[in-house]
């Protein structure tokens, strides 16, 4: 048995990871002998949902904490009585009086407010919580907020939502990739209920796979990211599903112009197990159909292609006893398109399957455990019918996970987390299958690829004073694919100082390292992108940020002003050769190039989350660049999605308890493209035809047209004997802007002779104004 030095060196450092995560918990116990404990889950009292980041605080004492992930908390205190006020934005507060003379766990039940749309909306956070935290660059959007943005077609849609934030900006338009502070659309990682989503679009990158009736919450980070979170460059998309209603059965749903959906949930056991169905479907295809077979007899008709999509997410989770808790969900979703014709058939079907068991345990009041087992897959296939031959394209990747991970409570002021994970991939890259029906013909091409990614990290958030606190970790990361291994030591710290009760600065330092790599034929979100892993030619990528911020409460807490700027180094970037064979190449490795990127800029954010009327407005100016040996002969160009200026308004005005009103204005300089400059004819022989040849010079140097957009939405609400319903009014593109999509030049030609005179620039826009309407209710 060959045992590498790599197994070594790793085996050392993760020798050393767990002898001072145990040597941590021995000072841990030494600082908190004295006192006892209460802890438990702070939890919805009309669905028992968990609420993330509740309020737990012992007011005589000034000590408190928050709830973690899971909707747990644990709180040291000294052998008293003690008054604990436990709150939550969007629900009344509740107080709790605890006796200790031993340690307690207690489950507390809050309300949400009269005033409040029954909903959970468990991601929102106050604006003196968002001063308050270390954690600097992350997003957080409740599904309450996301429902009553305006939305194309009306469907509401959670990556489209965070596209509105500074600092995230969309490939194109109408599309769900995400290009965050310069990265590029492979470099986020998005995980639904902690499975890792590779593709997270359907109908090719318009809408995302995530339904937000089955959502209970989304959080982005674009920079001081967790050490729980590796393998991307530019961000973390946490997608958290509903646990279902254990108090009694209900559900939710809408019906579209373009899809309907239906969400059930309800207890299996009252207060101790529930479940939660979702679905969603579109029906083009219904409609599409009986056009065509409406028409089968024109011969001049030319049919429409069948398409459609569907997803769906299951959830079940029981409670096994005060100290333990189970949970599995899963997601499912398939995008179908199809076109028949005489002797000709075309079939392409895409989607994800996700998987996740998870196991929750308390080994005592101050040590908290997540054990997760996950797969995830993703996988499209091309089938092609002409006569007949017929042929299969696809790609695939699966992964196969475990991770573990411990939050430990040292002292009221400073709480250790740590954890690891270990990742199996297994990539099928350009699988291609021909021949003929008679099998006379064949032929196939692909890899099957292997790949072994792992982690352990731990991580601190220290309290020393009223003004510091400060988070610091580290993450220890590897990877092995064909004999080949990577690691790195990935640094995270963050830290933030008060100033005053209404003002505080913070900083942040991150690095990160990804091993598998997205291999894209286009700047957009396709389907049939492949996923490639690291070897002994395609190293893994780096990136190093540093970012620093000042926020401020103004007008009595009703707003917060944020400013950020950052600085982000990108090392292994990678692109592909001018004329590069992506697909149906056994040595894609060859296409590689790798060169660096860096990018910087300025954010400035200002929110209010209460009152009658609220919103936010973020302006983003930054620059992005790229530099490859291979690549506009050396020189650093501007990639697709560099973004000078960008701006976002949205505004949510409740105009009585029935009605309420919204807008979003979206501006933003044109994507960088190449254009030619010129243009040569050649003619390979004497009497051919001649050909015409553009020039280009450098790669996106010149600028489409600015994009701005206006959209506007109504919301009428209705109360019913047996629940709440809204009719959902929207207009995309209100005043009807033509916003650039592309960009194609048009050949002049002399009309006696027939020759090419010149070339006319032509651009081509997608969507006009489109107003919509969406019925959704509740039981």
């Amino acid at each position: 048995m060959h045992i590498s030095t790599a197994n070594i060196r790793s085996g050392y450092w993760f020798s050393c990871f767990i002898c001072l995560l145990f040597a941590l918990t021995l000072v841990g116990e030494s600082q908190a002998q004295h006192k006892f404990s209460v802890s438990g889950y702070v939890k919805d009292a009309e669905t028992g949902e968990d609420l993330i980041g509740a309020s737990v605080y012992a007011p005589q004492l000034s000590k408190g904490t928050t709830t973690n992930a899971y909707g747990y908390f644990s709180l040291s205190l000294p052998t008293d009585s003690i008054q604990l006020i436990i709150s939550y934005i969007g629900y009344a507060p509740a107080q709790r009086k605890v006796f200790l003379v031993k340690n307690q766990q207690l489950t507390i039940m809050l309300a949400p407010e009269k005033q409040e749309l029954k909903e959970v909306v468990v991601t929102a956070e106050s604006l003196q919580a968002k001063l308050e935290q270390t954690q600097m660059s992350v997003e957080r959007l409740s599904i309450a907020e996301i429902k009553q943005i305006p939305a194309l077609f009306g469907e509401v849609d959670i990556i489209k939502a965070l596209q509105l934030k500074p600092g995230i900006q969309s490939g194109g338009e109408g599309a769900t990739g995400l290009y965050v502070r310069g990265g590029g659309p492979d470099q986020n990682l998005i995980v639904l209920d902690e499975a890792t989503v590779y593709n997270a679009a359907h109908l090719f990158g318009f809408f995302s796979i995530f339904n937000p009736d089955a959502v209970k919450g989304v959080d982005l980070y674009k920079g001081d990211f967790p050490a729980q979170f590796g393998g991307r460059l530019s961000s973390v998309v946490d997608v958290k599903l509903k646990d279902g209603n254990d108090q009694h059965v209900a559900g939710s749903g809408g019906i579209g112009l373009i899809a309907s959906r239906l969400t059930l949930e309800g207890p299996l056991l009252k207060d101790k197990s529930s479940f939660m169905l979702s679905g969603r479907r579109t029906y083009f295809d219904i409609f599409t159909r009986q056009l065509n077979k409406a028409n089968a007899d024109d011969e001049e008709y030319n049919p429409i292609p069948d398409y459609y999509f569907y997803d769906m997410n299951a959830k079940v989770n029981y409670e096994l006893g005060k100290k333990d808790r189970l949970f599995l969900s899963g997601y499912f979703g398939r995008d179908i398109f199809k076109f028949s014709g005489d002797n000709f058939n075309f079939d392409f079907k895409w989607g994800n399957t996700t998987g996740t068991l998870r196991w929750n345990h308390i080994f005592n009041p101050r040590l908290f455990s997540n054990t997760s087992f996950i797969i995830s897959d993703y996988n499209y296939s091309i089938a092609n019918k002409f006569d007949i031959f017929k042929f299969t394209l696809g790609s695939s990747i699966q992964d196969v996970s475990g991770k573990t991970d411990f939050d430990y409570l040292i002292t009221n002021n400073h709480t250790l987390r740590f954890g690891a994970q270990y990742t199996y991939h297994q990539f099928a890259v350009g699988r291609l299958q021909a021949g003929s029906d008679d099998g006379r013909v064949s032929f196939s091409s692909g890899q099957d690829l292997f790949g072994s990614q792992m982690g352990a990290y731990v991580s601190s958030d220290y309290t020393p004073n009223i003004r510091w606190r400060l988070n610091s970790g580290f993450r220890l990361s590897g990877f092995e694919s064909r004999g080949k291994w990577y690691g790195g030591l990935e640094p995270r710290f963050s830290a933030r100082y008060k100033l005053s009760n209404t003002a505080s600065v913070k900083a942040s330092a991150a690095r990160m390292y990804q091993y598998v790599h997205l291999v894209s034929n286009s700047g957009a979100s396709l389907p049939t992108d492949i996923w490639f892993p690291s070897g002994r030619i395609v190293r893994p990528q780096r990136s190093d940020q540093i970012a620093g911020g000042i926020s401020i409460l103004l007008g009595r807490g009703k707003y917060l002003l944020s400013n950020e700027v950052y600085y982000k180094w990108m090392k292994n970037q990678t692109d592909f050769r001018d004329g590069a064979q992506l697909f149906v190449n056994p040595q894609l490795e060859q296409e590689f190039v790798f060169g660096k990127g860096w990018g910087y800029g300025n954010e400035i954010y200002l929110e209010k989350k209460e009152g009658r009327t609220t919103g936010w407005i973020g302006y983003t100016l930054s620059w992005t660049f790229r530099k490859f040996d291979e690549i506009n002969e050396g020189r650093r160009f501007f990639p697709r999605y560099d973004r000078r200026h960008d701006m976002t308004m949205v505004v949510m005005h409740e105009l009585n308890k029935r009605l309420s009103v919204t807008a979003t204005w979206i501006y933003g300089t044109g994507n960088a493209i190449s254009l030619p400059v010129g243009r040569f004819i050649f003619q390979d022989v004497e009497g051919a035809n001649f050909s015409v040849v553009p020039e280009y010079l450098e790669r996106n140097s010149f600028r489409m047209a600015p994009y701005h957009r206006l959209d506007l939405g109504l919301v009428w609400k209705f109360k019913h004997k047996w629940g709440d319903s809204d009719l959902t009014f929207s207009v995309y593109n209100a005043y009807n802007r033509r916003n650039p999509y592309f960009i194609y030049f048009e050949e002049l030609r002399d009309e006696d002779t027939d020759q090419i005179t010149g070339f006319k620039a032509k651009q081509v826009s997608l969507f006009p104004v489109i107003p919509s309407v969406t019925y959704n209710f509740k039981f």
